[in-house]
Formats: C-alpha cells, sequence, structure tokens
C-alpha cells in the first residue's frame, strides 16, 4: 500500500503543480496587466515556487558537451560502452584528449539518486582522464525476470566493468559504494587480476560507521532488520517494467534526506522566492537546478538495501572483518598493490569524520607509501565531489595521488 499511497499523492501534486505553473506563468507575462498590479509578482513567485516544489522528477541527462581546460572549450564524447539489467557503464572523452591517457572508473553510489549527482565530479575529471561511470538503474524499472542485485551482484559488477576498462585503470568511490567497491578491490589483489585498479579513491564513505556516528547511522541503529524489513520496502506498482520486486522506494529515501535538514531546504525555497520576487532570475535558477537534480530519485532492489543496512551499518561488517562474498570472507590484508586515498569533508553530515580514514588502518598490509589520508576544510557530505571547493582544492588532491601511482 505504501507505493500506492505515494504514486496516488504524487498524481494529486503533479496536477496542483501544472496549475500553479499556468497561474504563475499568467501572472508574469508582460503582455497582461497583472504583473504590473498589487500583488501579482509576489504571487507569480509563490505559485513558481510551488510549482517546482511539488513537480515530478525523471532521470536527469548527463548534459556534459564540452569540458574547459585551460580556458579552451573541448568537446564531450559520451557513450554507453557496456549494458547490464542493473546498471550501465557510461564513458566520457574529451575529444583532443591523447590515447594514452589515465583512465578512471567513478563508481556512483545506489542510494536513491541517479549517478547523475556526479555530473560535477565527471566533468572536473575529464580534463585529463577518460572517465567512466557507473550508471545505476532504477530497480523499479528493471523486469523481474532479470533476478535480484545485492552487494554481491555489485561488488561483481564493479569487477567486470574494471574488466571491460582493462588493465591500469583508476577508481573512485563517492559515498556508499566505498564498502563494496574496497571490499572488490581486494579480492582482485587476492586473485593477482590483470585488472586491479592501481588506485582508489574512497569519498565520505561509511567504512566504520562507528567512528564519529551521524544521524544517518543511529537510524540504522536504533531499529532492528526486521523494522526495515516491514516498514520501509514496497512491492513496485503495475504500471512499471519492474511489477512485482520488493524495493527500497526512492521517495522513502529523499525524505530521509530532506528531514534531515528540513529547516535548510525550507529557506533555500524562501530565497528563491525573494530571488524570483526581485527578479533575480539567476540565483534561483541556481537554486531549481540544485533541486531538480537532488529530488530525481530511483528505487534500489530490497535485498541490496537491506544487506547493506546490516552489513554495513549494524554489523559493521568490514572493520570487525566479517564481510562476505559469494560465502567467503573478505580479507582486507589481501590489498598490498592497489594505493589507497581517503578523503573526508570536515562538516559531512552524513558520513562522519574518520569513517572513511578507518579505511588506511584496515590495510596492514599495504606499504604506509600507498595510503593517503586528506581533510577537506569546511566540505560537507556534497561538497567533498561537487562545487568550487571540489573543483579547486580536492580534486587536485585526487590528481596528483594518481599521477604519483599511476
Amino acid at each position: 500500500m505504501l507505493y500506492h499511497a505515494y504514486e496516488l499523492q504524487r498524481s494529486w501534486l503533479s496536477s496542483a503543480s501544472t496549475w500553479a505553473s499556468i497561474g504563475a506563468e499568467m501572472l508574469s507575462n508582460p503582455a497582461l496587466p497583472f504583473g504590473y498590479m498589487g500583488m501579482g509578482p509576489v504571487a507569480a513567485s509563490a505559485l513558481d515556487v510551488f510549482a517546482h516544489a511539488t513537480a515530478t522528477y525523471g532521470k536527469p541527462a548527463w548534459g556534459i558537451e564540452e569540458v574547459e581546460v585551460d580556458g579552451k572549450h573541448h568537446a564531450v564524447e559520451e557513450a554507453t560502452v557496456l549494458n547490464k539489467p542493473f546498471g550501465d557503464l557510461k564513458r566520457f572523452r574529451r575529444d583532443d584528449l591523447p590515447e594514452d591517457a589515465p583512465r578512471l572508473l567513478v563508481v556512483a553510489p545506489m542510494s536513491g539518486h541517479y549517478a547523475t549527482l556526479l555530473r560535477g565530479t565527471v566533468e572536473r575529471m575529464l580534463q585529463e582522464y577518460t572517465v567512466y561511470v557507473t550508471d545505476w538503474a532504477d530497480a523499479r524499472n528493471v523486469p523481474l525476470h532479470e533476478g535480484h542485485f545485492d552487494l554481491d551482484d555489485y561488488m561483481d559488477y564493479v569487477i567486470e566493468f574494471l574488466e571491460h576498462i582493462g588493465p591500469g585503470a583508476h577508481t573512485m568511490a563517492v559515498c556508499q559504494p566505498s564498502v563494496p567497491v574496497f571490499a572488490a578491490t581486494a579480492i582482485m589483489n587476492r586473485d593477482k587480476h590483470p585488472c586491479t585498479p592501481k588506485t582508489l579513491t574512497m569519498m565520505g564513505g561509511p567504512i566504520d560507521t562507528r567512528c564519529s556516528p551521524t544521524s544517518v547511522n543511529d537510524l540504522a541503529m536504533e531499529r532492528p532488520i526486521e523494522w526495515f524489513r516491514q516498514n520501509v520496502i514496497a512491492t513496485v506498482p503495475m504500471q512499471y517494467r519492474g511489477s512485482g520486486r520488493r524495493v527500497y522506494p526512492g521517495f522513502m529515501q529523499l525524505a530521509g534526506f530532506m528531514s534531515m535538514n528540513l529547516g535548510n531546504h525550507m529557506m533555500s525555497y524562501y530565497e528563491m522566492f525573494k530571488h524570483l520576487t526581485v527578479g533575480d532570475e539567476a540565483s534561483a535558477q541556481a537554486t531549481k537546478d540544485f533541486y531538480d537534480e537532488y529530488r530525481s530519485v530511483c528505487d534500489m532492489t530490497a535485498e541490496f538495501y537491506l544487506q547493506t543496512v546490516q552489513e554495513v551499518f549494524q554489523d559493521h561488517a568490514i572493520p570487525n572483518g566479517t564481510f562476505m562474498h559469494r560465502g567467503k570472507r573478505i580479507d582486507l590484508g589481501d590489498i598490498t598493490e592497489t594505493a589507497l586515498l581517503a578523503i573526508e569533508g570536515e562538516r559531512d553530515d552524513i558520513s562522519g569524520l574518520g569513517q572513511t580514514k578507518a579505511a588506511l588502518d584496515l590495510t596492514p598490509n599495504l606499504k604506509d607509501a600507498k595510503k593517503r589520508y586528506y581533510m577537506a576544510e569546511g566540505a560537507g557530505h556534497y561538497g567533498i565531489f561537487n562545487g568550487s571547493r571540489w573543483r579547486d582544492k580536492i580534486a587536485p588532491v585526487v590528481e596528483e595521488f594518481i599521477a604519483a601511482h599511476g
């Protein structure tokens, strides 16, 4: 019933959003007198904000058509180079990049948002690298006959993607995938796999959530796994290709994230209203662009979500040495070749300080010269992979590390 109730609410709000958008256009149309009378501009701004806040958002386009390098603009080619039921492998490459340029696999989080949330990450790294991205699918659109998808499958996908890219690649895991990519790296080191990544950069990842626990960690710990199974897992309705699949809905994840910082989100919309009222369209559009991406959400398979909650947040399987893959225990001591870079944000309210750094202490057989830690001062969770701080402060650290171990 959870998903059906959401769909009913979405239908109502979609209609209200459409009418609000029409009203805003009428009140701000220069050919009509409303925009020049009394409360016309204020009402138009309020309707515009309401329309945007209640609109339905689908999967955003990547939209990376060019990248600027040293003041020059270079065209970017986007291609899907490997197609899998639960996610594609995307490749981005600027037109005049040397053939021997380093290759970087960016593993996007499967945590309710589309991989396009990392658009800024990809754009920055495109300056010097051929960038591959895991473009995860919305589970509600994956038919039941494609089977299930859990943490084991996630690790298998990462290994298969690295095999497709070939030997000598580098990896970057942003937030949630730090755990499965860390484990996949251990597997490939253990097996002396020819496509073992040369470096692994983990950014704001929940390697050991016992360090500086956040509200996200507290929520996962205060209830047993059966509570999550019974209260946040839903069945995909008939109108979607994945009808009948059990999922953790994206709208639940979005509601959780919004409620964590509800006051900040309300202030953002209020600021957008003020910008619209005074005619500052550029500032208002910046807020709209952020929420267009932030409110575009997708579903995760129930088995992947529940396994992540239990293994990562409740059992702390990685730091406790009990994390498994296909029935075999992952030994992080097997990592001896892949250099590790752990990046954290000083003000990260999702993955607290020390959670990602813990990875460096869990690899006793990796030389200290192949380990590095960087704490981004003043950066929140999203600031470590998007925005000016990422572009100007953090990305150069990543580039330097890759160059040193390439």
